[in-house]
């Protein structure tokens, strides 16, 4: 039997038509601002953008919790209170109870603990007390542990609203993968791409099977440690990645309203 050939401008448009089935849906909802902590304007910054997924270092330091990576860097101006756990309350308390106007708008809040879980996640539900509206079960901001994470055998020793960053290397129990809010991974496990040029072929297989694994538990997906260009964010986007990792906040998010579909 003879094989149909495919012209290149009917190939085109068909690599076209797939890649924008796999992209159009996306807007900052789908952008998680990483190393948030350290923007100029830390949780201000992503929020005008209505990022979806914001993270946080947390480091615990003579009793007190700090959005910081480093001692050094502890200061009263970067308390975890300050920076971020008051001022989305706040904003909450302005939107009658919702993070963003748009009720079906959520936002996830990953903590990054730096410092060991046993000692820093106590902490962070005693000061999570003050500000209960952040901690109610119809709550449209979501808190996730990342990190220090304790093992998936302590994960029910903490509140229901507390959830995890799962692995894609951990066969969790079904009562485990409960309390996984995500799947996250390193992307340079898979791939020592650039960034620069299309993903190697193999290194996308790779990925894509760890995507569609995550995809299989009903858990969303990111990839820490990508190359932070348009790039890299429209070839995660194609292979269906859920968060987009970014430290350029304003950029992505210029680029997510303004990309054509």
């Amino acid at each position: 039997m003879k094989c149909a050939l495919i012209s290149p401008i009917v190939f085109s448009m068909f690599l076209h038509n797939s890649l924008a089935q796999t992209t159009e849906f996306y807007s900052t909802a789908q952008a998680h601002s990483h190393n948030d902590s350290r923007q100029l304007r830390p949780f201000a910054e992503a929020f005008d953008q209505q990022f979806g997924s914001i993270e946080t270092d947390v480091l615990l330091k003579d009793g007190t919790l700090y959005a910081v990576n480093h001692e050094v860097d502890a200061s009263d101006s970067r308390t975890l209170e300050k920076l971020y756990l008051k001022p989305i309350s706040e904003q909450m308390e302005k939107n009658s109870g919702l993070i963003y106007v748009e009720n079906d708008v959520y936002l996830q809040l990953v903590f990054d603990l730096i410092t060991p879980a046993s000692e820093t996640l106590p902490a962070l539900i005693k000061v999570l007390e003050k500000y209960k509206n952040l901690t109610e079960s119809n709550c449209t901001v979501k808190i996730v542990i990342t990190g220090n994470i304790p093992a998936p055998e302590l994960f029910d020793k903490y509140p229901s609203y507390v959830k995890f960053e799962g692995s894609p290397d951990i066969a969790y129990t079904p009562e485990q993968l409960e309390r996984v809010a995500l799947i996250g991974q390193s992307l340079q496990k898979y791939t020592g791409w650039n960034g620069e040029g299309p993903l190697p072929k193999n290194d996308r297989k790779s990925i894509s099977r760890v995507v569609q694994k995550a995809h299989g538990l009903g858990k969303k997906i990111r990839f820490r440690d990508a190359p932070d260009n348009i790039n890299t964010w429209k070839t995660m986007m194609a292979l269906q990645v859920d968060y987009l990792d970014t430290g350029k906040v304003i950029q992505m998010g210029d680029y997510l309203r303004t990309a054509p579909r």
